[in-house]
């Protein structure tokens, strides 16, 4: 009997086999990248607002604290937008007359708040307290980055939950003294004073206190002091997914 099909066809066979193999892995590779890429996350890429609000000017150039306008960071889940009062309480003595900020004096008179376009938006079912990472030593520019370099306000980080679990796996890393937490210089536990981190021992009201010999472990010495939870639990679904 004749040979159905030409001997090639076995080369042609395997070829096609590792070639789809191949095209289905790139395309995978392609979509990770796709999805880590700014595109998606928006990371990186300033927010057009209402009025050109600038933390450069008002965080490094004037020295503003954070908890002037955000001031549930402290005490609730959302860290608040600040109302038109409260811009009002300097923008009425000074630039009372800039065209720019006529959206944030229309919104005092009229009691209706400025529609600000949310920079740092996470899905209905992922749940983040900013209290809680406040109260655990998380500085604000571990998530938000240099916002005191920032003329218009950007998403840092993605954002995205293998970005989040980095964090809840190592945050020995991450954690700092709670006097450092709203310093726009922070950087990491391992690169802060050690003198900083004593005085941090010293102010404890409860519990022993620590003593940091070195600095290559003064982030496990804050989780431990700030009484932070084990990595499992830290990465249980319930914690962010409730």
């Amino acid at each position: 009997m004749a040979q159905i099909f030409h001997r090639s066809t076995n080369t042609l066979s395997k070829v096609s086999v590792f070639g789809a193999v191949l095209i289905v892995g790139g395309l995978i590779v392609l979509g990770s990248l796709l999805y880590q890429s700014p595109y998606v996350s928006q990371a990186g890429v300033a927010r057009e607002q209402p009025v050109p609000f600038s933390h450069e000017h008002h965080v490094r150039g004037l020295g503003i604290d954070c908890r002037y306008c955000h001031t549930g960071v402290e005490t609730s889940s959302f860290a608040g937008i600040p109302s038109a009062k409260t811009c009002m309480s300097c923008h009425s003595q000074i630039w009372t007359n800039a065209e720019l900020l006529e959206p944030i004096r229309q919104a005092y008179k009229t009691g209706q708040p400025v529609h600000w376009t949310r920079v740092h938006n996470l899905p209905q079912y992922v749940y983040f307290n900013h209290s809680i990472h406040v109260a655990k030593g998380v500085a604000c520019t571990t998530c938000h980055g240099p916002v005191d370099r920032m003329p218009l306000t950007y998403q840092q980080n993605s954002l995205h939950m293998t970005w989040c679990l980095e964090c809840h796996r190592h945050p020995d890393r991450y954690i700092g003294p709670k006097e450092a937490v709203f310093q726009s210089n922070w950087s990491s536990p391992n690169e802060m004073d050690l003198s900083g981190a004593l005085r941090i021992a010293e102010m404890q009201a409860t519990g022993p206190a620590m003593e940091f010999h070195n600095p290559s472990t003064v982030g496990e010495d804050l989780v431990q002091l700030y009484h932070v939870k084990n990595r499992k639990k830290l990465t249980d679904c319930y914690v962010c997914h409730r």
